[in-house]
């Protein structure tokens, strides 16, 4: 889209060109519904579960008909919303830490600090975070929007990705221009669109042409909507193994198939005739009369070799955690006492990735808040600059081994900061926090004790003094 890019500086937004954008953005729109409609086993997003009966045609004599197609069995593995949820389990079950790096006493909050965390409270910021991440797993990437609310609060929000367009010649998550358009409940089409001062609102009224119905400040230094990309191709994590996903689930479909046909099978009368009203009387009571050894009663099936399906679902669901990247953390393999190097090694390919996403998510979060400290320096409550010191702490979520932690952090002391040291916890969630406790608890214990009283010396004042 650089092309719509230079011509929005060079003119300015126009109707014509949000029709553009949006016709230029069709394509991916419709990827990352489908791809979220997945996530969410909608029957219009799974293969599998618009997936219709194969009609086989009639045998030659005209009389006799297949009915092993009468089983249509459509189940669907939800393999792409377990690679999603275990990248996000992993990387954002425990929430950002968010701090503030200016010279202060240890132990202590600064306002900077205490602006950020306020920030946060009111706008949610750790359910805001996960599902940013999760929709950026999903479709390639996640949308975010900064704004003023009517009580004069600094807040953000996320908005569907199939929703927002990042014009730039760099990264989404810091954009030159952005757009944001929706369809209402009466079927017309909204549009916001953002540039480094202004949010225009365009909408379709009585046609489908839109028009500009008006334009305000954003009340930012910069352009408020912006995004998350979950990989420099802005691709999901499961886009890869889609294929791989469909074949499983047709494997499964089809063994569940075959098993539940047994009961459709023909049956076959050896050395035995049967008349409609023997058929009849068979299907009320089950027993048909055997008077020669040679007659047989039995039911052709076919042979299922399981063996082989088995294998197949097994290589199937190999290839489809190697690919995406994902571990299966209910595998017996991360059983018993799995610590250390060798947890690591199994969780090489999921740290990767998610050591991806969190450079993109630092980067930004660091654009979010150095559009939170313009709002704030515009109100004197802060240096525009000062986002620079907003630093934040990704900690991954998995079983902890408290007696290890702690044995390693007391090795420690005197070698690191407090601060560092209490980093390496990962039971302590606000470093500054415990740090504040720890001193409050030290004063009070100072405060406890009793006062020292001097203590008279024995000088040998028993002996008789000389006359």
């Amino acid at each position: 889209m650089n092309h719509l890019i230079d011509k929005i500086r060079a003119s300015g937004i126009t109707s014509e060109l949000i029709a553009d954008i949006i016709e230029a953005h069709k394509s991916d729109r419709d990827r990352m519904k489908n791809l979220y409609d997945r996530y969410k086993a909608e029957v219009q997003g799974v293969p599998i579960l618009t997936r219709e009966a194969i009609e086989y045609e009639d045998f030659e004599t005209g009389h006799v008909k297949r009915i092993d197609h009468k089983v249509n069995n459509k189940l669907n593995n939800s393999f792409d919303s377990d690679i999603v949820d275990t990248k996000v389990g992993y990387l954002f079950g425990h929430p950002i830490t968010y701090e503030f790096d200016d010279k202060r006493e240890a132990g202590t909050t600064s306002s900077g600090k205490q602006m950020i965390d306020d920030f946060n409270t009111l706008n949610n910021i750790a359910d805001e975070d996960s599902e940013w991440g999760k929709m950026a797993t999903i479709c390639g990437y996640g949308a975010r929007l900064a704004y003023i609310d009517r009580s004069g609060n600094e807040r953000v929000k996320n908005i569907e990705p199939w929703e927002a367009v990042f014009l730039s010649d760099g990264n989404i998550h810091e954009p030159d221009f952005g757009l944001r358009y929706f369809t209402v409940y009466d079927g017309k089409i909204k549009a916001e669109f953002y540039d480094d001062k202004y949010v225009y609102y365009f909408s379709t009224k009585d046609s489908s042409a839109f028009t500009l119905d008006k334009k305000e400040l954003h009340m930012f230094d910069s352009c408020p909507l912006f995004g998350l990309a979950n990989n420099k191709e802005l691709k999901g994590d499961a886009e890869k193994v889609l294929s791989l996903i469909d074949a499983y689930d047709r494997t499964l479909s089809d063994a569940s198939n075959e098993i539940e046909q047994y009961r459709l099978a023909y049956l076959i009368l050896k050395g035995l005739g049967a008349d409609e009203d023997t058929l009849q009387q068979l299907k009320k009571t089950g027993i048909l009369e055997l008077y020669d050894e040679k007659d047989d009663v039995s039911y052709l099936t076919k042979d299922i070799n399981d063996a082989i399906i088995e294998n197949h679902l097994n290589r199937l669901e190999e290839n489809i955690l190697r690919f995406a990247k994902s571990v299966n953390f209910s595998d017996e393999s991360f059983g018993g006492n799995v610590t250390g190097v060798a947890m690591k090694f199994k969780l090489m390919a999921l740290e990767n990735k998610c050591i991806t996403m969190e450079r993109k998510m630092t980067a930004a979060l660091r654009y979010q808040y150095k559009l939170i400290f313009s709002a704030w320096a515009t109100k004197n409550k802060a240096k525009a600059e000062d986002y620079l010191k907003v630093w934040f702490g990704f900690k991954r979520n998995l079983p902890a081994n408290v007696l290890e932690e702690a044995q390693t952090t007391s090795q420690l002391k005197g070698l690191i900061s407090e601060e560092t040291r209490l980093s390496l916890l990962s039971f302590v969630d606000d470093v500054q926090y415990e740090l504040h406790k720890m001193k409050e608890e030290e004063e009070e214990y100072r405060n406890s004790m009793p006062p020292l009283t001097d203590i008279e010396t024995d000088t040998g004042g028993d002996e008789d003094e000389p006359e």
